[in-house]
């Protein structure tokens, strides 16, 4: 077998046979060429037939077929193959920039005590934060202390770099949670004491798509706020468990809002407004404190609005 790379990518395919290819001619066109990429197709059977032709046109290009199991899953059983002390991440829908790899590897390689670094990221596809910035919509940069990742006041995009000493210390993605396993893993990493940094510049072009994972806001918030639970128990006794808890709060509250809107466009306007009162739909916003009266007061004007608002909120991506 040929030296180990310097560093391996992850990549998870399921459903993205149409955009996987792109996806790998991105880190085909890296002028840091020292790396291996592991498709894993997570079930999906039309990901060998794309993959199939780049595996034999380029050797640092290796497939993992495993059975439907989610994205942790599939991901695990990549970082499982790797082969590099270096893991970078890359969704099978987005695009590295041209200079991904060489300053993600030099900005983990300046310091070794270093156990992840993250980027910005510029949105594109269907939505309507095409050509914004994902630090434009979740704050990057300062401190990345536990608990400004904790307080989502530091975050961390998906299309990081790690090492593998990392994820061996303290395990890989949580295959239990449908989702916010990247949460849960940025939290485990700063909480045993690994340094994060943040290279301030858009390197990877992120994909928004209708029914992508990061649009069904409902089983975010419920995983999130699971995450937050299991980060509270664990620190109990550390001054961040009360930030994980009160995340964890907020993140059942804002579920209940999502659950509520949700019944009322369903037709259950009672009780989707019941829901929406009970965790306190007006602390939202200014809007919604004027709202939540008006449905009060006159119901039926509840489910028109409601859909229309979730219209704009899909649109906007």
């Amino acid at each position: 077998m040929n030296p180990p790379p310097a560093v391996s990518v992850i990549v998870p395919a399921w459903g993205v046979a149409h955009l996987v290819g792109e996806t790998l001619a991105s880190l085909q066109g890296q002028a840091f060429a020292d790396w291996e990429a592991i498709v894993v197709d997570d079930g999906d059977p039309a990901i060998a037939s794309v993959i199939a032709p780049l595996v034999e046109a380029d050797p640092r290009i290796r497939f993992v077929a495993i059975p439907h199991g989610g994205l942790p899953w599939a991901r695990n059983h990549a970082i499982a193959a790797a082969r590099a002390p270096l893991i970078a991440l890359l969704d099978g829908d987005d695009l590295h920039m041209p200079g991904y790899l060489e300053k993600m590897v030099a900005a983990i390689s300046a310091d070794p005590a270093l156990g992840l670094v993250t980027c910005d990221a510029i949105f594109t596809g269907d939505t309507r934060r095409a050509g914004r910035r994902f630090s434009d919509y979740l704050p990057q940069g300062g401190a990345y202390t536990l608990d400004a990742v904790i307080t989502r006041k530091a975050n961390v995009f998906i299309a990081s770099i790690m090492r593998r000493e990392v994820l061996d210390a303290i395990g890989s993605f949580d295959e239990e949670l449908p989702a916010a396993e990247d949460l849960d893993l940025w939290i485990r990493i700063a909480e045993k004491g690994w340094p994060i940094a943040h290279v301030p510049e858009p390197l990877v072009l992120y994909r928004r798509r209708p029914g992508s994972l990061s649009a069904a806001t409902l089983k975010l918030r419920l995983a999130a706020a699971s995450v937050y639970e299991k980060a509270a128990t664990r620190l109990d006794g550390r001054p961040e468990a009360d930030s994980a808890a009160a995340m964890a709060h907020t993140m059942r509250e804002e579920a209940g809002w999502v659950e509520g809107e949700d019944m009322v466009i369903a037709g259950q306007i009672r009780d989707g407004l019941a829901m929406l009162r009970q965790s306190h739909a007006e602390r939202r916003s200014p809007r919604w404190r004027m709202m939540m009266p008006l449905f009060t007061a006159l119901p039926p004007l509840a489910r028109p609005l409601l859909a229309w608002r979730r219209r704009q909120e899909l649109a906007e991506g």
